[in-house]
């Protein structure tokens, strides 16, 4: 599928959408914390003026923002992916420093079925940026730099393949290189962000924020799902691909601290699409464990791995491992 084709059932999707997006702004989306309860408009004014009171309040929109680093991540890996292309330039700007995306090339797929799941992700993930912004209005952060690059030994998916042990040091891994490879490096953001949505839930006051949170975080999970799933599929076949969904599961997990987080696509020999906690529920991670994942760092620190120069917004620092 071509840039034009992509960009144009986004055009249309958005369009349908657009009601949606209205009522958001006329509704007046609340920012939370001790920033104190202030309505979003169109412009996003209302959150600017909380963020310049109480710069240390974390806010509902801080947590959108934080949101939408990730969005930028997966939406620019995806869209690379399927067409070859980053982002349209006009979903790129915002607030703080707007980078440029490292890498990113385009699936020469040869299974049919991973294509279109790939392009259906591509375009979800796309909305989801835009959605985002068009809520935050002029609160919303700009792209930061993004390392998506699959030919640098030293570039975030080998750091992370390396980590996992899927590959060995001085190797680089390239998620661009066919279809089994792409689902793997799909595989190391999409369970990231369910778990990350799902730990913001209860930070979010505002009703309507976390209405949108809500449908975002399952549609994350709808593409955890798919990934997973086909993965699991193919590792019947080639049980190496099993073995590689589960060691970077693993290193995930010790990427964000000692609590257990985190499940590969096969547990005690059984399938394990749903990666559950022992009550049926989808795991939690806090904001600095996510960044722990996407810093590739189990230390505290401001930058890193997916997001050489770090993430944009309130919210940047990941959290102690120990």
């Amino acid at each position: 599928m071509n840039e034009a084709l992509v960009l144009a059932n986004f055009d249309s999707r958005v369009a349908r959408r657009e009601g949606r997006r209205q009522f958001f702004r006329a509704a007046g989306l609340m920012a939370g914390g001790a920033a104190g309860v202030m309505a979003l408009n169109a412009g996003g004014a209302g959150l600017m003026a909380s963020a310049n009171a109480a710069t240390a309040a974390i806010s509902d929109g801080d947590i959108l923002n934080f949101a939408l680093n990730l969005e930028y991540l997966e939406a620019q890996f995806y869209s690379f992916a399927t067409t070859g292309h980053g982002l349209p330039a006009s979903l790129l700007t915002g607030t703080g420093h707007q980078g440029v995306v490292i890498g990113g090339a385009q699936v020469p797929f040869t299974d049919k079925v991973v294509k279109a799941y790939a392009n259906e992700i591509a375009r979800d993930e796309m909305e989801h940026v835009a959605f985002l912004r068009a809520a935050l209005g002029s609160y919303a952060v700009a792209q930061p730099t993004i390392d998506i690059d699959g030919t640098n030994p030293n570039g975030a998916f080998s750091t992370a393949a390396q980590a996992a042990g899927v590959i060995v040091a001085g190797q680089a891994f390239n998620p661009y290189a066919d279809d089994i490879s792409f689902l793997l490096g799909a595989f190391i953001f999409e369970d990231v962000g369910v778990t990350a949505y799902k730990g913001a839930a209860p930070l979010i006051t505002s009703k309507a924020y976390l209405e949108a949170a809500a449908g975002i975080l399952a549609a994350e999970a709808y593409h955890a799902s798919l990934v997973r799933t086909t993965l699991f599929q193919k590792g019947q076949a080639m049980p190496s691909i099993i073995f590689k969904t589960n060691e970077i599961s693993a290193a995930r997990d010790r990427l964000d601290g000692p609590s257990d987080d985190d499940q590969g696509i096969t547990l005690d020999t059984r399938v394990n699409i749903a990666p559950l906690d022992s009550n049926g529920l989808a795991y939690s991670r806090t904001t600095g464990q996510v960044l722990n994942i996407v810093y590739l760092n189990p230390n505290v620190v401001m930058r890193g791995g997916f997001f050489p120069g770090g993430v944009n917004g309130v919210i940047n620092t990941s959290a102690a491992s120990a």
